[in-house]
């Protein structure tokens, strides 16, 4: 005990060596510990130990993706996870699931509350009893309308000093923005206007972690949803946490201790927790989030969904092959969490300096004519520059820089076989796994763009859907869902399992995968192009005296002197058990 209350004693001193505390950071670390309740329940953490394999799959769901008459939509997505996916997935993430003014769930009003028009917290605790539950962690800003924002208005706790402020005249030009609104909210007090610091909409007001009194409401806030069964937390645009006039206000030292600080407390409260960070920013800057195997267990996998779609569009895998062979393994104890489609949009920030301006542009203009939007950032000097792409991503994938052609289900599939198959965790969205395309009935309703990937189902025309194959919906779930079954089987597919990439041509996309046991081998030959490639299994160095077959079509291979034709947007999963 006294070996981690040092520890938590450490982070804390880092954390707020440039800040005048009225406590010591010995106090400060009784009462986070007592808090998480670590004074009486230790839970002993076992260094670089995955709590994964390759059994695991997360679907990714707002919890009222799915809804009907008069059920609480939390219910009707439990009952839909357990009629459909319960051979499919293991984890569910629900996006946040709490009262909120806007930004649909990540503008909170109350981190402890669950949103009365989802359900309640036992709906919740009956999801997580079946499923690990992903959770967020909204902790760089909250709603204005909260009532700690009240409270700052007013001029008393809790609230007071709980948000950052600054005066329009301060150094703030390097800050990084992923929004095009002024940074500063200009507010009225009982202490006259104060200037409100709002890395993204003037209805989300960034959190004050100077004030320990914000850092100890999140970690009563991390207790409670410990107890309430959650298992993974997403910490949300943490990058921006901290912020320090004249810098760019993003990955700060500060920001990754209290990542670290949140690691230790979270990994010696229960034993199987997890925290995977949000960072929607260049690779290189997302990849310092694993820190030493010390902070983030998994990290979001930002720069494989335009450079996929990128590859699928073009029908060039250079610059897909090129990132691949830059990423270093994952240590044990952790992983990259794999995505191609989000409730937000295809980020482009994590493209830069990966893919050239020229190719962005060519993208960018490709999926404007698919139906897609673009949502834009400010810069330092002013210029608005495109931050995302809005598109569901099987429209994304509809045809390529030609046009639209009827390759569009393949390529989909194409796209998710080469993520199921990555070094990494794979979360799939719920509106890929149902094949949904835009909905640009709901951009009109809402005038936001990235409402064009949030369609809501009624549960009983969705299952209608399901139930006649020849919709795009019931092709894309059984589909997918092969794909998953036969994935989640092999050893060779474990998260931090060896992979080396192939180089079989721009237009072949391969790389290989061997188990932590080195007994299963597993080649993954994706033809990313619309056209047929002859492949000889010779080229990819097949051992003669293993016997060789491809898992998704069960084709056995008698000879490694065989050509095969590889038609468009095919997958090989190449196996040698």
């Amino acid at each position: 005990m006294d070996h981690l209350k040092q520890k938590v004693a450490h982070h804390l001193s880092v954390i707020y060596s440039d800040v005048t505390l009225d406590i010591t950071t010995d106090t400060l670390a009784d009462e986070v510990m007592s808090i998480m309740r670590l004074d009486s329940e230790v839970c002993n953490p076992v260094a670089h130990q995955n709590h994964w394999s390759q059994e695991d799959v997360i679907l990714i769901t707002y919890g009222d993706s799915i809804k009907t008459e008069n059920q609480p939509p939390l219910q009707t997505l439990h009952g839909f996870l357990q009629d459909y996916c319960n051979d499919v997935i293991t984890s569910v993430h629900i996006l946040p699931f709490f009262p909120y003014s806007s930004d649909d769930g990540f503008s909170v009003i109350n981190f402890s509350a669950v949103n009365e028009s989802l359900g309640d917290w036992q709906d919740i605790s009956s999801i997580s009893g079946d499923y690990h539950l992903m959770a967020d962690l909204v902790i760089n800003h909250c709603s204005s309308r909260s009532l700690w924002f009240e409270n700052f208005k007013l001029g008393r706790e809790p609230g007071l000093d709980y948000f950052v402020t600054a005066d329009p005249k301060d150094d703030i030009e390097q800050v990084v923005r992923p929004r095009t609104s002024p940074l500063l909210r200009e507010t009225q007090t009982n202490e006259g206007i104060k200037h409100v610091w709002c890395t993204f909409s003037h209805d989300q007001v960034d959190l004050n972690f100077k004030n320990p009194e914000v850092l100890k409401e999140f970690i009563a806030i991390i207790r409670l949803y410990l107890d309430k069964g959650v298992k993974i937390f997403r910490l949300d645009a943490v990058a921006f946490l901290w912020k320090k006039l004249g810098t760019r206000c993003i990955n700060l030292d500060q920001t990754h201790e209290v990542v670290r600080l949140i690691r230790t407390l979270v990994e010696h409260s229960s034993e199987h927790a997890m925290l995977i960070t949000e960072t929607n920013i260049p690779n290189r800057e997302n990849l310092t989030y694993f820190g030493n195997a010390n902070e983030a267990h998994c990290i979001y996998n930002f720069s494989l969904p335009p450079l996929l779609v990128n590859t699928l569009v073009t029908g060039n895998c250079k610059y897909l092959k090129q990132w691949m062979m830059s990423m270093p393994p994952a240590q044990n104890g952790t992983a990259y969490f794999n995505f191609i489609a989000s409730h937000d949009g295809i980020g482009l920030r994590p493209a830069e300096g990966l893919l050239k301006d020229e190719e962005l542009n060519t993208l960018i203009n490709t999926m404007q004519s698919f139906g897609g939007r673009i949502s834009w950032r400010a810069t330092n000097g002013g210029v608005n520059k495109a931050y995302e792409i809005n598109i569901a991503l099987i429209d994304a994938l509809q045809g390529t820089v030609k046009g639209p052609d009827k390759w569009g289900i393949d390529r989909f599939i194409c796209a998710h076989a080469i993520m199921l198959s990555l070094e990494g965790i794979p979360g799939i969205y719920i509106h890929s796994l149902l094949g949904t395309g835009n909905d640009y009935e709901k951009v009109k309703h809402t005038n936001h763009n990235r409402s064009i990937n949030r369609h809501q189902w009624d549960y009983e025309e969705l299952v209608n859907q399901l139930g006649q194959e020849w919709t795009q919906h019931a092709q894309t779930y059984s589909r997918l869902k092969h794909l998953i079954k036969l994935r989640v089987e092999q050893p060779a597919f474990h998260p931090n399992a060896t992979q080396f990439t192939l180089h079989l041509g721009d237009q072949m996309f391969g790389f290989w995968r061997q188990s932590m046991d080195r007994r299963q081998s597993i080649f993954c030959i994706n033809n990313i192009s619309d056209e047929v490639i002859n492949l000889s299994l010779s080229d990819i160095n097949l051992i003669s005296t293993d016997n060789w077959c491809d898992l998704i079509t069960g084709t056995v291979y008698d000879s490694i002197e065989l050509g095969i034709e590889v038609q468009p947007y095919q997958t090989l999963w190449i196996s040698n058990l």
